[in-house]
Formats: structure tokens, sequence, C-alpha cells
């Protein structure tokens, strides 16, 4: 049901496109190493474009992410850690973030968590289907692989849908307030949705209710992490959208649709927009004056 749904559909859809592609190892092997960026990567905006590497290169990692011998710079001294939504993985979600953020400096990691590493591909790229305190330890020791190779003391978290309550539940209960500085979330939804399950009990992205609940119940935030959500207006999935919208004097909340009417976002298409990837390193990077892009975007095709 819903961003589930829709994101099945997706990996479905990819799988027709790609009957030739050679076979990898499951979604949840460790990421290979890419080669450091010494050009600037394409940008493929739209979030189909991620479908496709992962129909491409089943079981990869976007270029420029996942590279363990990357060092932050000064500038950006924390590495970015990108966590996916619900049936999604580490390159369905992040086609077009990864390369921004990548191509501003930063070291960027992204893990697939809560997938079924014993089945065939595609079905093993499907991450997200584990119960959260399950998915949040798979985060955490991720974080610290990622801190451990790059000798960073903290790294900023970058979610979208389910991996926004992930997230949270690391920051929260799982010992991620010591090793997170920022978490920016994209689509989150805080208080429940009325899509799915009744409203207050977790929405429609999750099996593991009680645990959402937990969070919302315990003040979601972390009080030594930043944060910023990041919502749509026309979120079919967290509805109504400002269940996404949380106030607290660590917290921002921006509407994507403010100062912007026809960006029309919906669920899928705010992760892979011009608009969130700017919103996006406006929050990791406050200190950096920068345009934000106002374009047409289009619901689920950008």
């Amino acid at each position: 049901m819903g961003i589930r749904a829709l994101a099945c559909a997706a990996v479905a859809a990819a799988v027709l496109g790609a009957a030739a592609a050679p076979e990898r190892a499951s979604a949840d092997t460790p990421p290979v190493t890419t080669p450091s960026v010494t050009s600037t990567l394409p940008v493929p905006f739209g979030f189909a474009s991620g479908i496709a590497l992962e129909a491409l290169d089943p079981g990869g990692s976007v270029p420029g992410t996942n590279n363990y011998s990357c060092t932050p710079s000064v500038a950006h001294p924390d590495p970015v850690v990108l966590v996916h939504g619900t049936a999604a993985n580490r390159q369905t979600n992040w086609a077009v973030l990864a390369p921004v953020l990548a191509n501003e400096g930063y070291c960027v990691f992204a893990l697939t968590f809560g997938n079924r590493s014993d089945l065939p591909w595609p079905l093993s790229a499907a991450g997200g289907l584990a119960p959260l305190p399950e998915s949040a330890q798979q985060l955490s020791d991720f974080v610290d692989g990622v801190l451990e190779a790059t000798g960073a003391s903290k790294v900023d978290l970058v979610g979208h849908s389910q991996g926004t309550t992930v997230s949270g539940y690391y920051a929260k209960f799982s010992g991620g307030d010591d090793k997170v500085s920022k978490i920016v979330s994209i689509a989150p939804l805080w208080n429940g949705s009325d899509v799915g399950p009744p409203k207050g009990v977790g929405g429609p992205d999750f099996d593991n209710a009680s645990f959402v609940s937990e969070l919302r119940d315990a003040g979601v935030y972390a009080d030594t992490v930043e944060y910023s959500n990041i919502v749509t207006r026309y979120d079919q999935v967290v509805v109504p959208y400002t269940s996404g919208i949380l106030a607290a004097s660590n917290a921002s909340n921006i509407v994507v649709q403010d100062g912007c009417p026809q960006d029309r976002s919906d669920h899928i298409a705010v992760v892979a927009s011009q608009r969130t990837a700017a919103l996006t390193l406006a929050a990791l990077d406050p200190s950096t004056t920068r345009e934000i892009p106002c374009d047409r975007v289009l619901p689920i095709i950008g």
C-alpha cells in the first residue's frame, strides 16, 4: 500500500527493462567502493533514474557514493549517509541527491537496510521491510563503518519516507545522538497518516506501528541533533502532509511549494527534484547562501 506499492511497481518495471542485466550479489552486500570523484558527476533529475541504475547494476552503488577512501574536507567534515524509503534501496532512492552531494564535496555513503538477502534479485533489492529497531541497528553498524573509514567524529543523515523514521529512531534510541550532527528528513510522517493504518499508529510505510508511536511519544527529536523536515503539499502517502511538520528549537520545517506553487512533487518525486536537492544542501550547510530553484515538477515522474 502507499509508497510500498508504488516502489514495488517501480522495481518490477526495472526488471522488465533489465532482462540482460548481469547477475550480482544481493542488495545488502557491502557496498562497492567507487573511485574518487575527479570531475562533476551528471545529475539525472527524476526518480526513475535510480531504477535504471539498479536495473543496469543490480546491488551496486550510485556513482560518487560508498568511496571508503574519501577524506572529509574542512568545509564538509561530516560524511553524509543516505537512508532510503520502503521497498527502495541505496540506488533506486538516491540517483539524484547522491551526485548532487558528491559534486558539493561531501563524502557520501548509502546503505540498503531491511531487505531479504536470501531472495533472488530483484526481490532482494527491496529494502525497508524489517522491523524498525532492526533497521536502526543496521544503520548504526553502517555509520560506525563510515566513521572508522573516514576518521570523522560525526555524520549527517538524509532520509526519505521510512528512512526518516529509521534515522530518527537511531538518533533517539540507538545511540545515534552521539554520532549524528544533522538529520534532513524528506517526506517524514511524524504524526502518522490518514492513508493506510489509522492516523497515529505509524502510517502506511510501516508494519511496526508500536515502534513509530514510541518515537513520537518520546518527542521524536534528540536534543543534540539538528533537524530539517522537507514536506510537500501533494504527498499522497503522508496525509495530511503536515504530519511531517514538527516544531522544536532544534528543527526547521520546509514546505516545497512555499514560494514555488508550480512544483507538484508528490511522495516519490520530492526526493528527486532540483528544488529538494538545493533545500537539502542548504539544510546541511546553512552558512552558505545558495539559490533555491523553482521548476515545474510533476508527480512521480518529476
